[in-house]
């Protein structure tokens, strides 16, 4: 089970492509909206940063609803939005984060651990989550931290 900590969280700024998905959607979704980005970017090299990928997900108000998500990529600084590329940041504030190892296909364990810890712990989660994705070499990321923010 991963640890979960409070954290204190400046915005993160993103270069992303917004897509309105069903969760179940979202392993076909998020890599035409990255090509995107990718294309975006390298007309932009003063905007490189870290680069990592980052996906914020807007919470439905209802569980049927499909879900807003930012399919993004870590830039250095706030831009101009370029056709279906958005200049997007991160909430600020205090998140309930845990850092997850390995396989994606294990990543859900590591989000049910962030609703269980925040509700025996009273934290009441808002109307964002994000994951930062740290790749390597292989099919799956190296690390991925996934922040809730708390209300």
């Amino acid at each position: 089970m991963p640890q979960v900590a409070l954290e204190t969280v400046a915005p993160q700024i993103i270069a992303a492509v917004t897509a309105r998905v069903e969760i179940k959607e979202i392993m076909g979704a998020w890599e035409a909206a990255l090509y995107q980005v990718k294309a975006f970017l390298a007309e932009r090299p003063d905007l490189a940063a870290g680069g990592r990928h980052v996906f914020l997900y807007h919470h439905p108000t209802q569980r049927d609803q499909p879900m807003e998500i930012d399919f993004g990529i870590e830039v250095a600084k706030a831009f101009e939005d370029g056709g279906a590329v958005k200049c997007v940041a991160t909430p600020e504030g205090r998140v309930a984060m845990a850092a997850h190892a390995g396989s994606l296909n294990s990543l859900p364990q590591t989000h049910m651990a962030i609703h269980q810890w925040c509700a025996a712990n009273g934290h009441a989660i808002g109307g964002f989550s994000w994951e930062t994705y740290t790749w390597g070499d292989g099919a799956d990321p190296v690390e991925t931290i996934v922040r809730y923010a708390l209300r």
